[in-house]
This record gives structure tokens, C-alpha cells and sequence, in this order.
């Protein structure tokens, strides 16, 4: 069912309100997500973006029986990756002489998932497409925001910004539109998708912010690929994002340790009771990584000025959840942050210094020596640990 976005702009997407993971298992959903397709019937019928492959032939007879396909006069693909793209292949089917237009890039996405030439017509970033009316399509090239294929779309007059992934959320709202929306979950959401998935790109997004701003348009709506559209006062997300990309940070510190026989909990316990003694303002949080979700991790790390991260010594080197999310803090490329590392051990005790190598690797600026605890700790060994996360607090 078309459900209105603004005078002839109708939403057709797909609200997944069941999903739980993205990106394969790369990306937790808790409040599942949205593939947003929209429908635009001026002079000319224009569908932007499809849905997820899964969802394909539901979409296709969904659009089938609110308009006669063979009235789309052009298909606009703001991004190939398939929970855009992915019922395409079936509408083409039925319409495979429609006229595509995306970028040069996608031209090559689009071919190399699905194998076939359609009506291709690339653009770049300044190029219009006029629908009648009054009124034209212009996009703007959105390369590397998430992938090298990424456009978006500026519906004039209407003043709309189809954002692609930019701005979005994975979040299952039926309200559609942020006015409408649970603002924590939305908040919380918002941040979580850039932290996790645009993050790495804060520098290209930095610069694509300031060039989709000198082209001083009027912006009414952002309507995203994913999660509700921004419809009241939408530049606040636009906001958003421009702090975001400039190394963003709380006043928070967030402590992530695993640990075997609960000595690196304790460990763990007794640095945050210091970093709380030494500075009550800041907000400190405290995380087991094996009972914890990675992307929540990776958000509280987002948010945070400085973490410190434990685990006792397993094989001369680290519990594994540690390995597989320093490698994930690499990825992300996360700035201006700093950090420090922690652990027991029984017999050999590399487990700090690892981490601390793991974590400079990762872009963190390593604070001060680390530190180790042989087997349980004594009370003077607490009295060590609560001064150790003190002089992490005075020295960030």
C-alpha cells in the first residue's frame, strides 16, 4: 500500500519489522529496519529505489496494483547494494526496456550482481532529469557514502532529499515519519547507524556535507533508504551528522573487558570505582564483551573520550571476542579518542601489552603504561587498581 509523502510523492517500501541482523551478521537491527522505495506521478512517473531481494516479488505486485507498470517512465537507483536494489531484477521483467539512471559506478554494481544490460543512464552529481509540471530530479553523486555507487536525489519544488543511506536509521517505526516516532529509539538508532556504517567516512562526508549546502536548496523533507523521514525540521539530522564527522565525543569513558574466572571482572570494577572517584561528571559505563552486542559497543565507544579495554592473558595473547572487536575498532577508524588496557594472568601475562598494540593499531592514543594483575587481586592490589583508573582520568 502507497502511503503519501508529499503532494504526487508516495512511499512504497518495506517495513521489516522481523529482522534482527544486516550486513549478514555484521550489523545487529533490535528494532528491525525499513527499505524505502518512493513513487513519484507528475508528467512523468518516476520509481526511486526498490527493496530487499527477499521482499521482491511482494514490492513488484504491491506496485503492480497501484499503477500500471508500463507507466514508469524512469527508475532511479540511488545505490546497488541489494536491500536497495533487489527486487529490480523481477520489475524488469516485466519492464525491461524502462530507462535506468544512476551512476557510473552502479552501472557496474547493477550489471555485476545481476547480469544484465538494461537501459542505463549515467549521471553525476549537477545533472537533471525534468518529470513535468514544473518540476526536475537532481542528483548528486554520494561516492564512498556508504559505497563508490552512491548517489542522491533532489526532488524541486517539492524539496525533497531522497538521502539514500545517508541519515537513515535501522529502525521499524509504522509512523514512517520522525514527528511520529519514539525521539529516544530514533535518537539512539540514528546515532547507532553512523557510528557503525558511515563512521569510516567521516572525512568524505564532511565534504559532501559542505557541497550538498552550497548548492542552497530548500530542504523540506530527507527521505531515507532506511527508517522514518525526516519531515519536521529535517535539517536537524543534517546537523547531526555535521558533528558527528568531526571526531565526535561525550564526556564518557567506557570500560570493555571479557574475562574467564572473573579476575579481569574485578579488575574492571575496581578502575571504574577510581575513574568515578577521581571525576564524578563524567559518565563512566562498564561492558563484558561476551554478553554485550558489538554495534552497541562500537556506539558507546563512538560516544566516548577515552576507553580502556581488559582481558586476562590466554596463550600468551588475548580472549578472542577481544581480537575480532579491535579489528572491528580498526575499521571503523575512529578519532581523537584514547585508551589503556588491563588484564589478570596466571603464569605469563602479555595480555595488556597486546592490547595495547591491538589498540594503536586501531587509531587509539594509548594513555600512560597499562596494567596486569598475577592470579586474584589482594586489598592492596584494589587500592592499585581504583589508583589506576584515577591517574587514567588525570592524564586523558
Amino acid at each position: 500500500m502507497k502511503r503519501l509523502i508529499k503532494n504526487n510523492v508516495h512511499w512504497l517500501g518495506k517495513i521489516d519489522w522481523e529482522l534482527r541482523k544486516f550486513h549478514g551478521e555484521e550489523y545487529s537491527t533490535h528494532s528491525g529496519s525499513s527499505y524505502n522505495s518512493y513513487l513519484i506521478q507528475e508528467e512523468k512517473t518516476v520509481l526511486i529505489d526498490t527493496v530487499w531481494r527477499p521482499f521482491a516479488d511482494e514490492f513488484v505486485a504491491n506496485l503492480e496494483s497501484e499503477i500500471d507498470l508500463e507507466s514508469i517512465d524512469y527508475i532511479i537507483i540511488n545505490h546497488g547494494e541489494n536491500d536497495h536494489s533487489g527486487a529490480l531484477s523481477k520489475l524488469m521483467e516485466k519492464i525491461p526496456n524502462t530507462p535506468i539512471y544512476c551512476t557510473k559506478n552502479a552501472v557496474g554494481s547493477l550489471m555485476g550482481q545481476y547480469h544484465k544490460s538494461w537501459n542505463f543512464n549515467v549521471v553525476k552529481t549537477g545533472d537533471t532529469l525534468d518529470i513535468g509540471n514544473g518540476k526536475s530530479l537532481v542528483f548528486v553523486e554520494m561516492r564512498m557514502l556508504h559505497w563508490p555507487d552512491s548517489m542522491a536525489t533532489y526532488l524541486t519544488e517539492d524539496n525533497i532529499l531522497f538521502s539514500n543511506d545517508a541519515f537513515g536509521q535501522h529502525y521499524a517505526c509504522e509512523h514512517l515519519f520522525n514527528d511520529l516516532a519514539d525521539q529516544c529509539k530514533l535518537s539512539e538508532e540514528a546515532m547507532k547507524y553512523y557510528a557503525n556504517i558511515l563512521n569510516p567516512f567521516n572525512k568524505i562526508l564532511k565534504k559532501k556535507l559542505e557541497d550538498i549546502l552550497s548548492l542552497n536548496l530548500t530542504i523540506d523533507i530527507i527521505a531515507t533508504s532506511h527508517g522514518v523521514i525526516w519531515r519536521e525540521n529535517p535539517i536537524q539530522i543534517v546537523e547531526k551528522y555535521q558533528a558527528w564527522c568531526n571526531d565526535y565525543q561525550e564526556n564518557q569513558i567506557t570500560v570493555i573487558y571479557d574475562t574467564m574466572w572473573n579476575g579481569t571482572k574485578q579488575v574492571a570494577e575496581k578502575i571504574v570505582e577510581g575513574i568515578q572517584l577521581e571525576d564524578s561528571d563524567v559518565t563512566v559505563k562498564l561492558f563484558n564483551i561476551s554478553k554485550s552486542d558489538d554495534n552497541d559497543l562500537a556506539t558507546e565507544v563512538f560516544k566516548s573520550k577515552a576507553i580502556a579495554v581488559g582481558s586476562p592473558t590466554v596463550s600468551n595473547s588475548v580472549l578472542r571476542s577481544l581480537v575480532g572487536f579491535l579489528h572491528y575498532m580498526k575499521e571503523l577508524k575512529f578519532k581523537n579518542k584514547k585508551a589503556t588496557a588491563f588484564g589478570c594472568y596466571g603464569w605469563s601475562g602479555e595480555s595488556p601489552q597486546v592490547l595495547m598494540t591491538m589498540l594503536e593499531e586501531a587509531g587509539f592514543e594509548l594513555v600512560g603504561d597499562s596494567f596486569k594483575v598475577n592470579w586474584n587481586m589482594t586489598k592492596n592490589v584494589e587500592l592499585e587498581a581504583i589508583e589506576f583508573g584515577k591517574s587514567f582520568v588525570k592524564e586523558l
